[in-house]
């Protein structure tokens, strides 16, 4: 049963340093048990490290990491008779940040040791040069939408 209505979407405001929306909203992934001060200082550190280790802006760095991370197609379940077919579609712009986000922060997690800014710092700039465990995710990602193309007249 479908809802009655769609809650109204949240309205994040910019962050201080880099005036963004999208380090804000990233900075609020980040963010664990409610401690923002902490998630801020880190996406900050992990900014200042992009700084010292390409010579180029950190918000260039980012932005470049979440568009070549962003994925275009995925694959949904749909039903049909019986069967589930793996339909491709095409990715809504706010869900193609919520994936980069979550795959960024996921290949950080998964990297050994150091502090978890540096982490960070190391997979924004590898995905900010088309490398790394995110950029991996979503190339996956991209093969299973290729491959289930002969579904894609089941439209959800």
């Amino acid at each position: 049963m479908p809802r009655r209505n769609r809650p109204e979407k949240f309205e994040i405001l910019p962050d201080a340093r880099f005036n963004s929306v999208e380090v804000q909203s990233f900075i609020n992934r980040v963010m664990r048990s409610g401690k923002k001060s902490v998630a801020t200082r880190v996406v900050y550190d992990a900014m200042d490290l992009i700084q010292e280790r390409t010579k180029r802006h950190p918000m260039e760095v980012f932005e470049q990491a979440m568009k070549n991370v962003s994925p275009v197609m995925e694959v949904k379940p749909r039903r049909v008779g019986g069967a589930t077919y793996q339909v491709p579609m095409e990715v809504p712009p706010y869900r193609r940040f919520a994936l980069a986000t979550r795959w960024i922060l996921q290949a950080t997690n998964s990297r050994s040791g150091k502090s978890f800014s540096e982490k960070l710092a190391a997979e924004l700039i590898d995905a900010s040069n088309n490398t790394g465990s995110a950029i991996r995710k979503r190339e996956e990602t991209h093969k299973m939408a290729e491959a289930n193309r002969a579904f894609s007249h089941y439209r959800i």
